[in-house]
């Protein structure tokens, strides 16, 4: 049945199946941020050390950027349904495991197992809306996955800090895998009888490029590690892995184009960076990515730090950012195909006025009532975020073909993970030099907001440029005109 003549009932389906996607998704981005603020409950719980709680936070992320591009692909050519059913019953699996550990080696090891059901997930359900909804209804659609990247990178911190409350600092870090048991097996069950099963494929039945998932997981490792690992890894040989991540990343590009001149099925369709809005959303998601998360890093550090917070106070303080961000997804997904990348636009202003009004308040309102004070700039950064995060999401995938949807979502978030470790480890550097060799908690603070909102103003150039350019988005993809194979929907 097409989506053209689908039932109220079907159409209800599709959404509820889009639910779905958002809680899985919802769960495993909670997992990058929620665990920050119960490392010292590891600590004093299973008497980890200082490398294994930096495996807990950083090898989550490594794992996670590692997946996506394949696990992208694998939904593409077996089944999406298929493909999110199994990460899900991973990720809750691996968060039961790593609840249970026993001591700090096996704690890492699930761990890495859950960072790896992360990235099985996310490029499902980038590549089930493409399969589902088109035009504007595909751009609502994004605009809620846009309100759950905002809200679980923002609402990690205070959910950590009260789960932390509730259960006790011995205890409290198994709580913070617990939680995500009753979520994902309601998640799975639901996700049995709602979740489209992916067209069949015509044509020969293609394989996956083992040659290429190599070449391209060692070089996204080599890329990443030196920057999960900035903090961890003292001295500047950890920075020699860049140029052997370039040396296989461009062996990986050289690689999948002779895969297309053979007329071999490659991992990634090269074409797709023909198509600039693909192109620029995903280096847009990169930098953004890079300057917006590193607020939640340095903030709540400042905040527990240098001010005297309770994690559960440090991380409340970012449920403004948290809800602006929610608020400014869902209206920039109903305005995006009018309005195009003059949004994007927008929204890069927004969250960087927003974050030199932090600045700003971190100077004028020193101690306690800081927190207070940046509430209204950190709900306007969020607005800004929303609106950013949202519309390039929607752009960038808007003329992607739906049997590539997978890989084309593995790389968008794959930008992002990267984009967010090169930041943490720019910021983090920034924060903790300033910190180191004069001391002073907000003046770190400020100077670590100030590089966030250079990288930020970076992103906005690269916007501007384009749409000065290009005055008018083609958003003719947008508003529905979606290749053939969009319209045939398995419901």
């Amino acid at each position: 049945m097409t989506m053209d003549t689908a039932r109220p009932a079907d159409d209800r389906r599709r959404w509820q199946a889009l639910w779905v996607c958002l809680t899985a998704g919802f769960m495993t981005l909670l997992d990058s941020s929620i665990v920050n603020v119960a490392l010292p409950s590891m600590e004093r719980g299973l008497g980890a050390d200082t490398a294994a709680l930096s495996w807990v936070v950083s090898g989550y992320a490594l794992t996670f950027g590692l997946a996506l591009v394949p696990a992208g692909r694998l939904g593409d050519l077996r089944g999406r349904r298929t493909v999110f059913l199994y990460g899900l019953a991973l990720f809750t699996l691996a968060s039961a495991a790593c609840g249970l550990a026993t001591d700090a080696g096996w704690l890492v090891f699930f761990r890495l197992s859950q960072g790896v059901a992360a990235g099985i997930l996310a490029p499902q359900t980038t590549g089930l809306i493409q399969q589902m909804f088109r035009g504007t209804e595909r751009a609502r659609a994004f605009g809620m996955l846009g309100s759950v990247v905002g809200l679980s990178t923002a609402i990690g911190p205070p959910a950590g800090g009260l789960l932390i409350h509730l259960f006790g600092t011995d205890d409290g870090w198994r709580w913070v895998f617990y939680v995500n048991l009753p979520i994902g097996v309601a998640a799975f069950c639901a996700a049995l009888r709602l979740l489209p099963r992916t067209p069949p494929a015509t044509g020969r039945r293609e394989g996956i490029d083992l040659t290429g998932v190599l070449l391209l997981g060692t070089g996204v490792l080599a890329l990443m590690l030196p920057l999960v690992q900035e903090q961890q890894w003292t001295g500047r040989l950890k920075w020699a892995l860049l140029p052997v991540a370039a040396l296989l990343l461009a062996g990986f590009w050289a690689w999948e184009r002779w895969q297309g001149w053979w007329g071999q099925a490659p991992l990634l369709d090269l074409r797709l960076f023909a198509q600039r809005s693909f192109s620029l959303g995903v280096l847009l998601n990169l930098v953004y990515f890079a300057g917006f998360t590193t607020l939640f890093f340095v903030y709540t550090l400042f905040l527990q730090n240098g001010v005297g917070y309770t994690a559960l106070a440090a991380g409340f303080s970012s449920l403004p950012f948290a809800c602006g961000s929610a608020i400014g997804a869902g209206v920039s997904g109903r305005l995006v195909v009018r309005h195009g990348r003059k949004l994007v636009v927008a929204g890069l202003a927004v969250v960087a006025l927003g974050l030199l009004a932090v600045v700003a308040t971190v100077q004028l309102v020193p101690g306690q009532g800081v927190a207070w004070a940046a509430a209204l700039p950190l709900l306007i950064a969020g607005l800004g975020s929303g609106v950013t995060i949202s519309p390039n999401t929607t752009l960038t995938l808007a003329t992607v073909p739906v049997q590539r949807a997978g890989a084309a979502g593995g790389v968008l978030v794959t930008a992002q993970r990267i984009g967010s470790a090169a930041g943490i480890a720019a910021v983090g550097a920034v924060y903790f030099a300033h910190l180191a060799n004069h001391g002073s908690p907000a003046r770190a603070l400020q100077l670590g907001l100030l590089t966030a909102v250079g990288i930020i103003v970076l992103a906005l150039i690269l916007a501007v440029a384009d749409l000065r350019e290009r005055q008018t988005e083609p958003l003719g993809a947008v508003r529905g005109a979606a290749q053939p194979e969009e319209h045939d929907q398995a419901v």
